[in-house]
């Protein structure tokens, strides 16, 4: 049993993402809700995209290892990203982070006008899946 991520032929092929994400029976499924860059008392940790995506990853890596998976075990990520952010420093701090051997996983992405806690430039969820012995 294998999770699977694939980059089928005919949509276009990209080191960032992959298209379709098969989790095969039997494996555990984690949910991650949207971390935005804040800190353990729920402050926005900087006015920086780029600060706010690093504690936002870090929050959800946090939420993944309370479940037994880590960053490499996500299947897809939602990064949604207000509209007065600087894109290139809100992904630019994170995008070395993402990396990993093999099929990257699945993004989506989205410029919004606005997120649900003031001063929030960014909120990332991700699915993880992890086959267990």
């Amino acid at each position: 049993m294998d999770i699977t991520l694939t980059q089928p032929a005919g949509l276009v092929v990209s080191p960032a993402f992959s298209h379709v994400a098969v989790v095969p029976p039997g494996a555990t499924t984690i949910y991650v809700g949207g971390q935005n860059g804040v800190d353990e008392s729920g402050a926005v940790v900087s006015a920086d995209a780029g600060e706010q995506s690093l504690r936002a990853l870090e929050n959800a890596r946090i939420a993944l290892e309370s479940a037994g998976a880590g960053l490499d075990d996500v299947i897809s990520w939602t990064v949604l990203i207000h509209q007065q952010a600087d894109l290139r420093a809100a992904y630019g701090a994170v995008a070395s982070k993402l990396a990993r051997d093999g099929a990257p996983p699945l993004v989506t992405a989205a410029v919004v006008a606005g997120l649900g806690v003031p001063g929030a430039l960014i909120e990332i969820s991700a699915v993880a899946a992890v086959i267990r012995d």
